[in-house]
């Protein structure tokens, strides 16, 4: 941070708060208010956090790439306008010569490393290219798009609210891996407005213009920056979707007979797209996944020279490159991402924090399966849509992740977007729970009390 920073930081954290409380004046719900100005405040603090981690205590991406070349295509705008060209091109059109750092120059190859270098420039001509402030507009684009997300769940089980809160604005890992100048938090914001507009699209059907020209936008923030979010979540959302539209029906057998036809109709749908796709997708089409795994598995594995080597880890089973190999290792894969780093596996500050979180949630999954027991836990989740979804995308996108992720550095944040989703099926699968034991001591109550008054005796 530079000293003109300090000047900086306070006077836009102001601008932002009198930008969003005005946007929060427009709910009536006094819970949406009380959770829309702790979220902000939240995001405020995690950004400012972030700020000073990546100020002073490591180097990544969002200084030595993003802040570093972004601001100079800001700079070269500024000197040349002809340079402005620059901002509507891809990064594999960018003139190499102009590079800052000759380091980079492959990363302007990757559309997704250009996307971030090229929003960092245009932030910059509204933050007088301050790395601090843009981190700070960067982390409240995250938070508009956990909002909505927060506000999707919210409008399904009002009463939750507080678990919903604490599984979206208040995860520690996710609030700090947000809130910054890198790809995850875009991603994160655009999970979390596609999925409020897929939503007001379909259910609400207000705000038709507005709400496709959102959903365009984030599943094309999602295809440039990172492609298996949305290939591992869209069809599970859109899961959901037919789920829930087919509980409306008050039919049962037609009920019966049409969900399991739409939803082999939906999986058609989407394996079609992805053939038709598959040289877009490249390393993500089907055909080439596994491959693409074992690859960064290689590449992971050939940096142990590097700094960050001490991060590295195994998954303690080898994985052959098949798709059947992937389903062998599918539980460890799973338990890495959302159990580890373990407490001794943890070598810097941000590792901690996620081995503490991973600790709680260990633990937190170990005792809703022993209060729901183990056929009642998946039971629960095959019977309700949201916690199908939630839970069905969380471990599917987990799976990936943590087989093609052998570094803890990385790891803690390839795992958010699906941190959120798996804290909330757990969730969602206690209040279940309770409410099927709340009625099973009602009817006991309901059979031992008749007894009970017909031995009473006649008065008089």
């Amino acid at each position: 941070m530079d000293s003109v920073d300090f000047f900086l930081v306070p006077l836009y954290i102001f601008a932002l708060y009198l930008f969003f409380r005005r946007k929060r004046k427009k709910y009536t719900d006094p819970l949406l208010q009380k959770y829309h100005r702790q979220g902000f405040w939240i995001k405020i603090v995690a950004s400012i956090l972030f700020i000073l981690y990546y100020s002073y205590l490591t180097v990544g991406d969002s200084t030595v790439l993003y802040q570093l070349e972004g601001n100079n295509l800001y700079h070269l705008i500024l000197n040349n306008s002809e340079n402005l060209k620059f901002i509507f091109k891809k990064g594999k059109d960018f003139d190499l010569s102009l590079v800052k750092a000759h380091g980079n120059e492959g990363y302007f190859r990757d559309e997704a490393n250009y996307m971030v270098i090229r929003l960092d420039a245009l932030f910059s001509f509204i933050s007088f290219g301050s790395y601090a402030v843009i981190n700070l507009f960067f982390a409240c684009l995250a938070f508009s798009g956990l909002w909505k997300l927060f506000k999707f769940f919210y409008e399904q089980y009002p009463n939750l609210h507080k678990q919903f809160a604490i599984s979206i604005l208040y995860f520690p890992t996710l609030a700090f891996w947000s809130a910054g100048l890198l790809k995850d938090t875009l991603c994160i914001a655009a999970i979390g407005w596609l999925t409020y507009s897929i939503y007001g699209l379909l259910y609400k059907r207000k705000s038709l213009i507005k709400n496709a020209s959102i959903i365009f936008v984030s599943i094309y923030f999602l295809a440039v920056l990172k492609v298996y979010i949305l290939l591992a979540y869209l069809p599970f959302f859109v899961l959901f979707i037919i789920l829930k539209s087919v509980q409306g029906i008050k039919f049962r057998l037609f009920r019966y007979f049409l969900a399991p036809g739409l939803i082999a109709l939906s999986i058609f749908g989407f394996t079609q797209v992805l053939t038709t796709y598959n040289n877009e997708l490249g390393g993500y089409a089907v055909e080439d996944l596994t491959s693409s795994i074992t690859h960064l598995n290689e590449v992971i594995e050939q940096r142990s020279g590097r700094e960050d080597a001490s991060s590295n880890f195994s998954l303690g089973a080898t994985f052959d490159g098949t798709f059947s190999g992937l389903i062998k290792i599918a539980p460890i894969a799973v338990a890495t991402t959302f159990f580890r780093p373990f407490i001794w596996e943890a070598h810097k500050i941000s590792q901690l924090m996620a081995a503490m979180e991973s600790l709680v949630l260990m633990f937190f999954t170990i005792y809703i399966i022993f209060k729901s027991g183990l056929f009642t836990f998946f039971k629960l989740i095959i019977a309700d849509p949201l916690i199908m979804y939630c839970f069905l995308f969380a471990v599917v996108f987990g799976l990936f992740v943590g087989a093609s992720t052998l570094n803890f550095g990385t790891l803690v944040r390839y795992k958010i977007p699906c941190l959120p989703f798996y804290s909330i099926s757990l969730f969602l699968i206690y209040e279940k729970v309770k409410v099927r034991k709340t009625k099973k001591a009602l009817r006991r109550a309901s059979r031992i009390s008749v007894p009970i008054i017909q031995l009473q005796p006649a008065v008089g």
